[in-house]
């Protein structure tokens, strides 16, 4: 069977599952942000239970507040709308450090250390995931980018030898500039892309257990959200900043065809019966 070029956005037909690793034809799709990654204890034992996963699977990573440190230690005032950064050219060049950079690198070490053969990437290794730079009709967010291709050729590859792939938060537009772009949305559109040829389950874990009816109390977890109860607690504002272009990628992931998204603690991973929120159309 075959499989989309890299310069094709809609695939042709699928791979076989049996490609995968594991021969399952399920593909686990984690991806890590929030205190996990300034928290260098959460940090490992968020990376071990992920090395832990049997068959095929992808880490997404953040970093904005180790982005927000070093942009505030030289001088730099970062500004966020709605969860999203608003990124000039200065900015840039810190995101792109830090998470293509230190983050990223840290983590692939890290893995590998649990005998995980992970490869770190960028967007822009192997033109993996191309954006366009976002055109907002009244906020100017700089350099940041909306996915619009993922290279579902070469992803596909990494899997079915093995590799574990791990995705930093910067994408490129085809004609040479970095963009800063989302990683909950990263996560979501491979998560897409790779729900036409395999069985896609989606998590997003932090240091909470899930998504909270209360920010300040862990024991209020909104066990199941489905549109109807997210659009009434974002009205109340009862949900806001960063998890809302969470939870809006997770009803685009699932109205898409990703099978299950669940988001909590990083013990939901090795640990079925973890408290955790799930996501339901």
């Amino acid at each position: 069977m075959t499989i989309p070029s890299q310069n094709s956005s809609i695939p042709v037909s699928a791979p076989s599952p049996s490609k995968g690793p594991d021969n399952s034809g399920e593909v686990r799709i984690i991806k890590i942000g929030g205190n996990i990654i300034d928290n260098q204890r959460e940090l490992s034992q968020c990376l071990a239970d992920f090395s832990k996963i049997k068959g095929s699977k992808i880490l997404v990573h953040g970093g904005g507040k180790s982005a927000t440190k070093m942009a505030e230690s030289i001088g730099l005032i970062p500004q966020m709308i709605e969860g999203r950064r608003i990124t000039d050219a200065a900015m840039l060049e810190v995101v792109v450090m830090i998470y293509a950079g230190q983050i990223n690198k840290n983590i692939v070490a890290q893995l590998q250390a649990n005998s995980t053969n992970a490869m770190g990437f960028s967007g822009a290794d192997g033109n993996l995931i191309q954006s366009e730079k976002r055109n907002h009709p009244s906020i100017d967010y700089g350099f940041v980018g909306d996915v619009k291709k993922v290279n579902i050729d070469l992803l596909t590859n990494l899997l079915s030898s093995g590799i574990v792939p791990v995705f930093c938060a910067i994408t490129h537009d085809g004609k040479g500039q970095l963009l800063n772009t989302n990683a909950d949305t990263i996560a979501s559109e491979l998560a897409i892309a790779l729900s036409d040829f395999f069985d896609v389950t989606l998590n997003y874990c932090f240091e909470k257990p899930g998504v909270l009816f209360d920010a300040e109390d862990d024991s209020s977890v909104i066990l199941t959200i489905n549109q109807e109860l997210y659009s009434k607690l974002k009205a109340e504002k009862a949900i806001h900043s960063g998890m809302i272009p969470k939870l809006d990628n997770c009803f685009n992931s699932l109205s898409k065809g990703v099978q299950k998204i669940k988001i909590g603690h990083h013990s939901m991973l090795q640990n079925d019966d973890s408290i955790c929120t799930t996501i339901e159309l």
